[in-house]
């Protein structure tokens, strides 16, 4: 696969930066998008760039126009985008009746608002044989404990856009699926964190997944390998929603 690219959102450490050092060894060059952490960003694109690709990386706030602007910035600057994925995210934590509007409005308008946005936006430039994958989360179907009422809720939510935007892109060879990581082992949720032990009590596998695992995902359903596979969700989560 030679002259693809790729636009990871949230792409400067973690599961992002994993996505797009994978993409990159699939043949794709990469644009991610950051909030603050510069540094990262760059040391993600100086690892894109050892592995003989293109790599920018491009902050953008995660808000609507920004989210615009930063795909039209990745077609300027390298020439196309043939795969969008949507990995930026928060993650609230809180009782539901001591939520707050802006909690509310924070959370829809980067796990979801953003998402619908920049899918929007990339559908426009993606030509036959485009692809789309939003990173979710296994809770979209369990919610094992309390306090993720919010997370639930937008995670699922994705869902529903990308079955109803498959219908939408089929028809131009287009594809959209969703990635539903269970427990991942990063510096946000670390396999040594406070809540781990609770994490892997509801797991089959008991043992906290890889960013790997995740990356090895989304470079699937990123290839041509998988363009019968749109409008779904599927889970790496060791079990955690069996």
């Amino acid at each position: 696969m030679t002259q693809r690219v790729a636009y990871i959102t949230g792409g400067s450490r973690g599961i992002g930066a994993g996505i797009a050092t994978a993409l990159a060894k699939d043949g794709y060059d990469i644009a991610i998008s950051y909030v603050r952490n510069e540094q990262a960003a760059e040391e993600t694109v100086a690892a894109v760039r050892a592995l003989g690709r293109r790599g920018i990386a491009i902050r953008c706030d995660g808000e609507g126009n920004g989210n615009r602007a930063a795909i039209r910035q990745v077609v300027k600057e390298l020439g196309r985008i043939d795969a969008l994925v949507c990995n930026a995210g928060i993650y609230p934590y809180g009782d539901v009746a001591e939520t707050t509007d802006e909690q509310v409005d924070a959370v829809l308008g980067l796990n979801v608002r953003a998402v619908m946005i920049e899918t929007i936006e990339a559908a426009r430039h993606m030509t036959t044989g485009g692809r789309i994958v939003l990173i979710g989360s296994t809770f979209a179907d369990r919610a094992p404990f309390p306090g993720i009422s919010l997370y639930s809720a937008s995670k699922a939510a994705l869902s529903g856009f990308a079955r109803g935007a498959a219908r939408d892109l089929g028809p131009r060879g287009i594809t959209i699926n969703v990635v539903q990581p269970g427990p991942i082992d990063t510096d946000m949720n670390p396999a040594t964190g406070e809540a781990a032990d609770l994490l892997r009590s509801f797991m089959c596998h008991k043992e906290y997944g890889r960013i790997s695992d995740v990356a090895a995902l989304v470079s699937f359903l990123a290839s041509p390998a998988a363009g019968f596979i749109t409008g779904t969700a599927l889970t790496t989560d060791g079990g955690l929603a069996a």
